[in-house]
């Protein structure tokens, strides 16, 4: 009996060296996730790099226009409510564009039945 219980004192302590063991180590699907991520960052790195380049090369005259039209385009925001209740801007042949405000359900007219409400 003392054999048994030696045995299973020591497999009981045991047990938690093999469970810290398990933690450091990836599991397959850990590695394999790691993987594709490390591959992916690879594949977009040149279009990052790319975009960066495009970036510093516009930053100048978005900057000169955010500052030339933020103040109208702040008013125009803070006149315009809602942004869904109007369809997208047209441009007119003269070069003006315009936003015209949806009807709302009210306001569209009635379709026109052929049967009498009683």
């Amino acid at each position: 009996m003392k054999p048994l219980m030696i045995a299973v004192c020591l497999g009981l302590m045991a047990m938690p060296v093999s469970a810290e063991e398990k933690e450091d180590g990836l599991s397959l699907m850990e590695q394999g996730a790691l993987l594709f991520f490390k591959g992916l960052e690879q594949e977009v790195a040149p279009a990052l790099d790319g975009f960066k380049e495009l970036a510093d090369s516009m930053g100048p005259s978005l900057q000169a226009f955010a500052l030339e039209m933020g103040p109208a385009l702040t008013d125009l925001m803070n006149e315009v409510e809602d942004w869904s209740s109007y369809h997208p801007p047209e441009i007119l042949p003269n070069g003006d564009i315009i936003l015209r405000k949806k009807q709302t359900e009210d306001a569209l007219p009635a379709p026109e039945t052929d049967e009498i409400d009683l």
